[in-house]
């Protein structure tokens, strides 16, 4: 018999009432704002009961039974936060999870008063438990919305992460706190690797009528900047990288020509660098550039194009935001692996009504930390987080990685998106 699911408001105003979970709390007499705590699930000093409020609504929900289920604390959180955030009744009004002594969120109801939110629950869960498509609809809508880095939604403006990552460790299964070597700040390897100012890692293939001619991997701090000749401006800022001349692969004369027409209108270069989590890329000629996110091993001809590059203004082509969450959710099992490969047709429209071969000039470019990440997670079997990876990319040093461990450090990069970028 089916068992009713309770509403997350009515809920949380009779935990706020009891007053029995470790630092939730009415802050006002009319009971309109309220305190909860967020400490990092990843800090040195973190207590499980300071995640009481999490686990609470997870068991409430059905999420999760304890003795059945593993517990899975960042989960929990981001559900909870979640189902708060779309609620258009409440509002967060204050952000203090940053607070290095009392880390919390202060939320409030943005009418004059919290009887309307006390509703009964028509839903029924056949299986007792919420619905695993419902968990994940929350996680994935808070993910993929909750990364808002500038206000025209581009990379301009964007701020890095912080010099000083927070302080860890919870133990991959969350529910005791792991032991911690020394005191000193134990950093997401993941972080590190995706968003600091080192170097990254390109690798870039052309092709000219879907013929191979160059293939090379970079590490880029600058960005880079693809070229059709060397006595190109080297005061532009970027790497640049020369595509061959299509004499060396081609025979068709035709073709030939056309292609050197095409590499002589790149003038500065069609340039691809990094701000915070977003790619951008620009052209600084007079060649028409388009762009997509595709398959590794083919663009996604047939279907439109992503976008157009700007001329001499930069523009958001990749955001890492929604590739971590697609990737979380893939490792869980619910969704296809996640596209990080990105496609430029080069001089001409976008192959929709033909072969991507046919077109003169193609160019594809493949952040390598992005195809390791969706390897270690293969590596791990994806849903049955099972096996034990390791993560070497570029001139990392090795770490291994239990596969629960991945997806902590995934989770924990996406909170620190969430807050930080």
């Amino acid at each position: 018999m089916g068992t009713q699911k309770p509403r997350i408001l009515p809920w949380l105003v009779s935990q706020l009432d009891h007053g029995q979970l470790e630092g939730v709390a009415w802050l006002d007499e009319s009971r309109t704002r309220f305190r909860i705590p967020w400490k990092h699930g990843l800090r040195q000093d973190a207590q499980q009961e300071d995640f009481g409020i999490f686990q609470a609504w997870a068991e409430a929900s059905g999420a999760y039974t304890p003795g059945k289920d593993k517990p899975d604390l960042p989960t929990w959180k981001r559900n909870f936060r979640s189902a708060l955030n779309r609620k258009e009744v409440l509002r967060l009004a204050d952000d203090r999870s940053k607070d290095p002594h009392d880390p919390h969120k202060i939320y409030e109801f943005v009418t004059s008063g919290i009887g309307d939110f006390v509703e009964p629950d028509t839903s029924l869960d056949t299986n007792s438990r919420s619905s695993t498509s419902d968990t994940q609809e929350d996680s994935l809508e808070k993910l993929l919305s909750s990364v808002d880095l500038a206000p025209d939604g581009g990379p301009s403006g964007l701020t890095m992460a912080p010099a000083h990552p927070p302080q860890l460790l919870l133990s991959p299964t969350f529910d005791i706190p792991a032991s911690c070597p020394n005191s000193g700040l134990l950093e997401n390897p993941l972080k590190h690797l995706l968003v600091s100012e080192e170097d990254w890692e390109f690798e870039v293939t052309a092709f000219y009528r879907g013929c191979q001619v160059f293939q090379q991997t970079i590490f880029c701090q600058g960005g880079l900047r693809l070229v059709g000749s060397e006595t190109g401006d080297r005061t532009l800022p970027g790497q640049p990288i020369r595509l061959p001349d299509p004499a060396v692969s081609l025979t068709d004369r035709g073709v030939i020509d056309y292609v050197r027409r095409v590499l002589s209108c790149l003038g500065g270069g069609l340039a691809l660098g990094r701000a915070g989590q977003w790619l951008w890329a620009q052209r600084l000629g007079h060649c028409h550039v388009y762009w997509a996110v595709g398959e590794e091993l083919l663009p996604d001809s047939g279907h439109k194009p992503d976008g157009e590059v700007p001329k001499d203004t930069e523009g958001g082509v990749f955001n890492l935001g929604p590739f971590i969450a697609d990737l979380i959710a893939f490792i869980e099992g619910s969704r296809r692996s996640p596209r990080y490969t990105l496609w430029f047709c080069v001089g001409q429209s976008w192959p929709q009504d033909q072969s991507w071969i046919k077109r003169l000039v193609m160019v594809k470019v493949v952040p390598m930390c992005l195809r390791a990440l969706l390897d270690m997670a293969r590596a791990g079997g994806a849903s049955s987080l099972e096996n034990t990876v390791d993560l070497h990319i570029s001139n990392s040093h090795p770490l291994s990685l239990t596969s629960d461990q991945y997806k902590a450090y995934l989770q924990d990069l996406v909170e620190d998106m969430d807050m930080d970028f």
